[in-house]
């Protein structure tokens, strides 16, 4: 990836900083985006490679193509995005008010979808590339507390698995990676049921995987051609493995759980 010119959303922290970490110390070029002025600047410092800071709100969809058109003249082409921006949830759906639905679907599925979009002509006219969709476990099942968050992971899994099959003997590849619990702030920055921001991490989130780790995990996913990457352990790959080969015994598990008080556990910071 020496020289490659890599365009990273949600680069400011967590997974999307761990990414830009590790495609610098492989010599690539690193466009970063977010709306953290501050920590893309503090990340394009610690990437130690040449860096373009191009921030953006991701729900500003008029504006995208003038950015994809800055982000292109940049270097002259771009060879690999990473769609990793996002917000998750920590609500029960008959709690949950339908503009909480609105906000996560904008900033997680459609606002990859535009972005891509803006590029995606480019990059097969220019003979492909690679893009990186980050998606979730919860994209791959649907998980309580979480039914805005995994809807819009559920269609970014979908949208770029179309993307793939339109383009791949274009020479476009498509990973899409569904990681489990990340030690980020992913559950503090988590919106509650009237829209509200959590504030407050989950102890399977703080016992996650490092940011770090799964970017190493992603990228030698990229290098091996990978299509799907699921980045998880324990329960939460026993949960994606489940919906796809006995679908019956996860819904009966996820069941389980909220009776047995998950919700209530995650209130008081006490799920397993």
């Amino acid at each position: 990836m020496r020289d490659q010119v890599w365009w990273i959303t949600g680069a400011s922290s967590g997974i999307g900083a761990a990414l830009a970490r590790a495609l610098g110390a492989r010599g690539a070029k690193l466009i970063l985006s977010g709306r953290n002025v501050a920590a893309l600047e503090a990340v394009a410092a610690d990437s130690g490679t040449e860096t373009l800071v191009l921030p953006f709100e991701a729900t500003d969809y008029a504006a995208i193509p003038a950015l994809a058109d800055q982000a292109w003249a940049w270097q002259g082409r771009i060879d690999g995005l990473v769609n990793n921006a996002g917000i998750s949830q920590r609500s029960l759906a008959i709690d949950t008010g339908f503009a909480v639905y609105q906000q996560i679907i904008a900033v997680d599925l459609l606002a990859p979808i535009a972005l891509t979009q803006a590029l995606l002509p480019r990059m097969v006219g220019a003979g492909g590339g690679q893009i990186i969709a980050i998606s979730s476990v919860a994209g791959i099942a649907g998980v309580p507390l979480r039914s805005a968050y995994s809807a819009a992971k559920h269609g970014i899994i979908g949208y770029h698995d179309s993307v793939r099959a339109e383009n791949e003997h274009l020479g476009l590849k498509v990973l899409v990676v569904a990681p489990g619990s990340v030690r980020t702030n992913v559950s503090r920055n988590a919106l509650n049921a009237d829209g509200s921001t959590r504030g407050e991490s989950d102890a399977a989130i703080e016992n996650g995987l490092s940011p770090d780790d799964t970017a190493a995990q992603i990228l030698a996913a990229a290098d091996a051609g990978t299509r799907e990457l699921v980045v998880a352990v324990g329960a939460e790959a026993a949960i994606a493995a489940l919906r796809r080969s006995d679908p019956d015994a996860l819904f009966d598990r996820m069941n389980a759980m909220v009776r047995a008080g998950y919700a209530q556990q995650m209130k008081t910071g006490q799920e397993n």
